[in-house]
């Protein structure tokens, strides 16, 4: 699959743009990490930016991700991408057996709460975004009080990566597409 292809598909079934940067960030954190991990970075890409695309069609945690799975089989989506899409849910009862699989918990939840630290900046920024400030927002469970702290620990714990890193990392592969996600600043 083409990542033209599979974009298509997220514009198909997701009209939120708010939605469509998180997928698009996901993306770009996966793609991250399958290029430190010596992974294949297309495949890993191609999983984090479907991984929501039946979110507003399938709103509930008893339907997503699960009731999108047709939908990705009748486009022809690889039954690896489908697997790891699965996985991503708790609730699914798929285990997270690789890499990718690991990587896409660990990536999803977080890049929420990059974003809306970023979004509370001055600068409205990933580039002058830091770790510790990150870690600060953490604290408050006011704060994108939607954004699981427990499941984002949980995800950097499976995935092997202390979690100050995991941060910095995402923020990183953030930066990469700074401008797509409205987070490049004035």
């Amino acid at each position: 699959m083409e990542r033209s292809e599979a974009l298509a598909i997220v514009r198909e079934f997701v009209k939120n743009e708010n939605l469509v940067k998180h997928m698009l960030a996901v993306e770009a954190t996966m793609r991250f990490y399958a290029e430190k991990l010596g992974e294949d970075a297309e495949l890993w890409g191609l999983v984090g930016l479907l991984h929501d695309f039946d979110w507003e069609i399938h709103p509930t945690m008893d339907e997503h991700p699960t009731a999108g799975e047709a939908l990705l089989r009748e486009r022809g989506v690889s039954e690896i991408i489908i697997r790891a899409i699965l996985s991503h849910a708790d609730h699914t009862g798929v285990s997270r057996d690789s890499q990718m699989e690991k990587a896409l918990y660990a990536c999803d939840e977080i890049t929420g709460l990059i974003t809306a630290t970023a979004l509370v900046r001055p600068s409205r920024s990933l580039m002058d975004l830091k770790a510790k400030s990150v870690k600060k927002k953490w604290k408050n469970k006011h704060f994108a009080a939607g954004a699981n702290r427990e499941e984002m620990e949980r995800g950097a714990e499976e995935f092997d990566v202390e979690l100050s890193e995991h941060i910095t990392n995402v923020i990183e592969a953030m930066r990469r597409i700074a401008p797509e996600l409205g987070l490049a600043g004035e």
